[in-house]
């Protein structure tokens, strides 16, 4: 009878130690575990841990906008949405519903699920069933194939753009169609409300909102601001708990242009009707205000739209003010005159003997259209004589001939900073001959730019004070550098009047209510080895004479037709910017009487 009750005592021993030994066993293990994931390798539960709770928001900022000066909006960011797939996730979801349709049918979809082939064969056709992937296609305006291509071949990556920047009915039919691994993503797209009359001057962004060309480059970084970032940490339920890391956004500056978008848009139709009527290859003006040096207008033709880039050829592109450069003939025989009053070579009321009409210096001949025997400094211009400027640029040193040049800005940029500016081409330090101090007289050996011609236009408007063009709107106008004395200028301007005469070279061109000074320039294009059967023309000239306000330059390259003079192609233009833009600006007319109708009145 005691044998068995020592048999009871051994088992429930046996099992009290067996227990024991797997508790003991359990907790080594958890410890030992606990030990190795804290101390041994710690950075790996870190992040598994980090990858389930911890979010990084990003905090966006919308691109700086930029407006005329008079805070108009020449560009904006507008809402606009993009259509990106996520690959793995759509082909994670055609394998389950093509096991769900297995199970349903009865089949083996265990053994389904590890025959990779058929589960592919499967997937395909599920996908090529399903007519809301071809109503995808078909609405994002894409092939079909190429969206599939782009779809199924790259069911590694989570992230493939579809159509970027769509119009909201397409992104809600897109998410009424709800698809599988396509999702909608909000962004901005950049807008110009005035297109193609401003292009040249605001340049545009690309796809991703990044300046490329104009305004929107050169202040790229202030447009663009720098987002910001919250790191938080999230419960089980999505409640934010924790903030781990914050960085706060930098708000983009917004820019305020010196351009008056009244004043552009008038210049860009003068310009463009100047450029179509003459058959031209292309043109360019400026508007400079002379107090202050801001461009309150800068156009060029062949223009583009920036918010549809499709017909956005490059030659189109081009911002011609700035980096075309041409000869500018008779539009800088002012200067040679100004030159010889700085001085002291002639004086204002002087008279300079042309006569036979032609001179040989150098072996080369300088020529007039007919021989105007003893000439005016004001003839010299109103008739543009070679001959009259050419003789009073023989009456100084070369050296300070070719200063004077220097001076006005010619082989150097003007100010604007702009993408692309040209510096010209002319070389002050070269040694010149006696006939190319001549030819430089009147607008050769030098080449220019519309913006470096509008600068020069502008000192004289100035009353002689030198200041750089900028694009941007200024609150305190430099002082700028007096470069010429103020008497020579003001008597220069005045005799620049002349060219509207009714025997000038401009004596068509009329700028209703004001008076003006300004020059005509026609110039030959140099080609390879000498010059071409192509011209530029020119018009360029300060208004009111009574006290400047604005200078205008407009040039026309390559005129069809036998019409080609810079006093028939540009001068019209130049009239209806300059009136047009007096009468924006309120400056009051100084003429005796003022032509209120239509068309204009000859009171010179």
């Amino acid at each position: 009878m005691i044998a068995p009750k020592k048999a009871v005592n051994n088992l429930i021993t046996w099992r009290f130690v067996l227990v024991c030994v797997v508790l003991v066993l359990v907790f080594a293990t958890l410890v030992a575990r606990a030990a190795y994931l804290q101390i041994i390798e710690p950075d790996r539960a870190r992040e598994e841990s980090e990858k389930r709770t911890v979010r990084v928001e990003k905090l966006k900022v919308q691109r700086g906008m930029i407006f005329d000066r008079n805070g108009n909006e020449l560009a904006i960011s507008v809402p606009v949405v993009s259509v990106y797939a996520d690959p793995l996730a759509l082909d994670k979801a055609l394998a389950e519903r093509v096991i769900k349709n297995a199970r349903r049918a009865g089949e083996d979809y265990k053994k389904l699920e590890e025959d990779l082939a058929q589960l592919t064969e499967r997937k395909k056709q599920l996908y090529e069933n399903d007519l809301r992937w071809r109503e995808l296609a078909d609405v994002l305006q894409e092939n079909h194939d190429e969206v599939n291509t782009r779809l199924r071949a790259n069911t590694d990556r989570r992230f493939v753009y579809l159509k970027r920047q769509i119009t909201p009915a397409v992104a809600n039919y897109i998410r009424d169609l709800n698809l599988a691994g396509i999702h909608l993503l909000d962004e901005s797209k950049r807008f110009y409300p005035s297109g193609e009359i401003s292009a040249h001057v605001l340049g545009f962004t690309n796809i991703d909102g990044i300046g490329i060309e104009g305004i929107e480059k050169l202040y790229d970084q202030a447009l663009t601001g720098t987002e910001g970032r919250r790191t938080i940490r999230k419960d089980a339920q999505g409640r934010e708990i924790q903030v781990l890391d914050e960085k706060q956004r930098v708000e983009p500056e917004n820019i305020t242009l010196s351009i008056d978008e009244r004043i552009q848009a008038i210049a860009y139709k003068a310009l463009k009707s100047a450029v179509l009527s003459y058959q031209a290859t292309s043109g360019s003006a400026m508007v400079v205000d002379v107090r202050t040096g801001e461009i309150l207008a800068m156009v060029n033709s062949p223009s583009f739209n920036p918010n549809n880039m499709r017909n956005a050829a490059a030659h189109k592109r081009r911002n011609r003010a700035i980096t075309d450069l041409f000869e500018p003939g008779s539009t800088v025989k002012p200067l040679a005159i100004l030159a010889g009053l700085e001085y002291g070579a002639i004086k204002a009321n002087d008279t300079v003997n042309t006569h036979p009409g032609y001179m040989r210096i150098g072996g080369s001949l300088v020529t007039d259209t007919r021989n105007h025997g003893d000439m005016t400094l004001r003839e010299i211009l109103k008739f543009s004589s070679n001959m009259g400027v050419a003789k009073i640029s023989q009456m100084m040193p070369k050296d300070y001939f070719v200063d004077t040049y220097e001076k006005v800005g010619f082989g150097e940029d003007t100010g604007t900073m702009m993408i692309g500016e040209s510096s010209g081409l002319f070389y002050p330090n070269r040694r010149w001959s006696d006939f190319e101090i001549a030819t430089l007289a009147y607008g050769y050996a030098v080449s220019v730019s519309t913006a470096q011609m509008a600068r020069f236009y502008s000192i004289l408007g100035s009353g002689g004070i030198k200041r750089p063009l900028t694009i941007i709107k200024q609150d305190t106008p430099p002082e700028g550098e007096r470069v010429f004395q103020q008497a020579n200028v003001e008597a220069l301007v005045e005799m620049m009047e002349s060219v509207f005469d009714r025997d000038g070279t401009a004596n068509k061109i009329h700028v209703d209510g004001y008076r003006a000074a300004a020059k005509t320039g026609t110039s030959k294009k140099a080609v390879a080895g000498g010059y071409g059967d192509e011209y530029v023309g020119y018009f360029a000239g300060v208004a009111p004479v009574s006290n400047p306000r604005l200078a205008v330059v407009v040039m026309i390259n390559e005129p069809g037709g036998d019409v080609y003079y810079g006093g028939a192609t540009s001068g019209p233009a130049f009239a209806e910017i300059m009136s047009n833009a007096l009468r924006i600006l309120n400056v009051a007319p100084d003429k005796e009487r003022v032509a209120y109708l239509t068309g204009y009145e000859n009171d010179a």
